[in-house]
């Protein structure tokens, strides 16, 4: 076994029956885990490596929840020590140690080069035994899987804090638009959505653009009284996951019949849809024709409003135009779960 980490982390390895060697003592009992990490949450699920069918989601023993692991967010560190502690947490929660794991995927945003990839392999490889299989890929290629039980083909586009569209062909080539980040335009997530709609309530308030019920709608959220508040408010600590909770308000005025928020849900809707088409162009998945049919998996809470004002569809509607071979899926099972059929997928493979 690999050093211990930060000593109480790993502890509870030594207190599972039969010790640190497995499963309660069950050496042949082999498992993966699967890990999403975003800017909102990191989770972990552990999953045994068993046969199951696509008509059925695959069993979890144990799932574990923690805080931001993007380390463009949060720096190196503290990104380590999040990713570090939910597969502890998971593992304890299904009563195995380290020694039972095959294979780990980790999917987290922010990893956007080769470099960091190879930062986190590095880094795995200090944590677990030495047999263990590592794949370290963007959070958006869990999110892919989880919409086609593990099969990289299609197309994901994820609108949650922030938001990116990732797509693959069955021949393996790949591409990706936009998740770069609220600095360089990702103008469809929650972020630029609840950013674009701060920056309306103040243009109003200077006189600088048209007056909207964002006003009074986003100073009643936040119990503030004047929109000069919002300023204090906004740079106290502007994380891009606080900023984005706004959306839901944004959604309700237009749904109400603001234009100003009507405005920014169809300006969201457009780069939402303009990624997607970028990833479809470049891989070619709907044919020369145009009209070849693809999978579209759609996620993050940004596409799941459920509200009169439904951006997911909206885009959907926006992209069909282009594309009628666009086939909506919307995942059975979580991204960390998808990241886990990733990992299974691969070692199935070798047998």
């Amino acid at each position: 076994m690999k050093r211990e980490r930060k000593g109480e982390i790993w502890d509870f390895e030594h207190e599972l029956p039969g010790g640190d060697d497995g499963c309660g003592g069950d050496n042949n009992q082999k498992l993966i885990l699967g890990l999403d990490g975003g800017t909102t949450e990191t989770i972990c699920v552990c999953m045994p490596i068993i046969p199951f069918t696509s008509n059925h989601s695959p069993p979890v023993y144990a799932r574990a929840v923690a805080g931001c692991s993007n380390h463009n967010s949060v720096g190196e560190t503290a990104a380590r020590e999040t990713l570090e502690q939910v597969m502890a947490e998971a593992l304890s929660k299904s009563g195995c140690s380290r020694s039972a794991v095959r294979a780990v995927c980790l999917a987290v945003a922010g990893v956007n080069h080769p470099t960091d990839q190879q930062r986190l392999l590095d880094w795995l490889s200090d944590i677990f035994p030495h047999d263990v299989e590592y794949f370290v890929e963007n959070d958006a290629v869990a999110a892919l899987a989880s919409g086609t039980m593990g099969k990289l083909h299609g197309c994901v586009l994820i609108a949650g804090t922030g938001t990116i569209a990732y797509g693959y062909t069955q021949d393996g080539r790949e591409a990706r638009a936009s998740g770069a980040g609220p600095i360089l335009g990702d103008w469809g997530s929650g972020y630029g959505i609840a950013a674009k709609a701060l920056t309306a309530v103040i243009r109003a308030y200077d006189g600088r653009g048209p007056g909207t019920m964002l006003t009074c709608s986003i100073l009643h959220e936040l119990k503030l009284s004047s929109p000069d508040e919002l300023i204090g408010w906004t740079y106290a600590d502007p994380s891009w996951a606080r900023i984005a909770t706004l959306v839901p308000v944004v959604v309700s005025c237009a749904e109400a019949g603001d234009q100003v928020a009507n405005d920014i849900l169809l300006h969201a809707v457009q780069e939402l849809a303009s990624s997607v088409k970028a990833v479809v162009h470049r891989l070619g998945l709907c044919g020369k024709d145009g009209k070849d049919t693809f999978p579209l998996v759609m996620v993050g809470n940004v596409l799941e409003a459920n509200k009169r004002w439904d951006i997911g569809k909206e885009v959907i509607t926006c992209i069909s135009k282009d594309f009628p071979g666009t086939r909506l899926v919307r995942p059975k099972v979580e991204p960390a779960v998808g990241a886990a059929l990733l990992a299974w997928n691969y070692l199935i493979e070798q047998y």
